[in-house]
């Protein structure tokens, strides 16, 4: 069944460079009610012994979702917009394959709750027409969800990218990653 309200024209974006590690996007997601006050996304350090530079971890919202291929209670779910669901906690056993299996280091188990837990590009916001809270409070912009138009105007040095390679494996994700322009072009020495 299709939702109205949800337009596929958006898209996520994430800007590592942009990111300043001001932590609003976990407190704006700890405060929506579906994650039980838990944040759903990260802020990680690089090399905190000689940089501020700090990375946000999202769910990726992969084409194919090793953590829901490899869930032996069918508890992880992607719909028909592409959003892969945190793991339903009727079906959830907590065994933690999706945490292992995954190659972006998603999933996180609590403990307390014996559950994965993990961004669902805020459902409840996005399949009614609004934007992601952690998006709609980043100063830098470093989360960023809207149209490729869009931005492609706000980044015009950038290009988003939704291909990894891990190993043989390529992985085609809903969220973009904000590369430097041409950073990602295969350049052949002779």
């Amino acid at each position: 069944m299709q939702n109205p309200q949800y337009n596929q024209q958006m898209e996520f974006f994430v800007d590592m460079q942009r990111c300043i590690g001001c932590h609003a996007c976990e407190m704006a997601c700890a405060e929506c009610e579906t994650n039980g006050q838990e944040s759903m996304i990260h802020i990680h350090y690089v090399e905190r012994a000689v940089s501020v530079q700090t990375t946000v971890q999202v769910c990726m919202h992969c084409e194919d979702p090793v953590c829901a291929n490899v869930c032996p209670a069918d508890a992880i779910t992607k719909d028909d917009f592409g959003v892969v669901h945190t793991a339903n906690t009727s079906r959830c056993i907590g065994c933690s394959n999706c945490v292992l299996a995954c190659p972006f280091g998603v999933p996180k188990k609590e403990e307390k709750a014996e559950l994965m837990m993990k961004c669902n590009m805020c459902y409840d916001r996005t399949s009614a027409g609004k934007k992601p809270m952690c998006a709609t409070v980043c100063p830098s912009q470093a989360l960023f969800y809207g149209t490729r138009e869009e931005i492609e105007k706000l980044r015009p040095n950038s290009t988003p990218v939704n291909k990894f390679l891990f190993g043989q494996e390529e992985v085609n994700t809903k969220v973009n990653i904000m590369m430097p322009k041409g950073s990602t072009e295969l350049r052949i020495h002779e």
